[in-house]
């Protein structure tokens, strides 16, 4: 099971973390990607992590995900926010030895969290 929680209303600029926690099973093994979806948008990915890390071009040097073992949680650093990243914030995971998020990459990842929403409004 993966819960999703950090997401909040926020003003261009702002930052904020999500935080992916896993239970049932470690994510030691686990390639676990975060994807966002806005109203009337597909699912698109962000970031992924697994032995390697992956971004999407509009989040690269302002988003960084990163994995605490101890902890079993995966996280998403997001700094600068802008607007067109609102969206509702979902983390999947799958036992992946490398990542991807390139479009269509959802069917992938067999695990998915409940999302939570991230609003970027002055």
């Amino acid at each position: 099971q993966l819960v999703e929680s950090g997401g909040g209303l926020v003003q261009p600029g702002d930052s904020l973390r999500l935080s992916c926690v896993a239970s049932g099973t470690s994510l030691d093994t686990y390639a676990v990607a975060w994807f966002r979806q806005a109203p009337g948008k597909e699912r698109e990915g962000v970031a992924c992590v697994s032995g390697n890390t992956k971004y999407e071009d509009s989040v690269k040097g302002r988003f960084t995900i990163s994995k605490d073992g101890a902890e079993n949680t995966v996280y998403l650093q997001m700094n600068d926010l802008k607007p067109e990243d609102t969206a509702v914030y979902y983390c999947a995971a799958s036992p992946l030895p490398l990542c991807t998020v390139v479009p269509g990459s959802t069917g992938l990842y067999d695990y998915w969290g409940q999302g939570t929403q991230v609003t970027v409004s002055a």
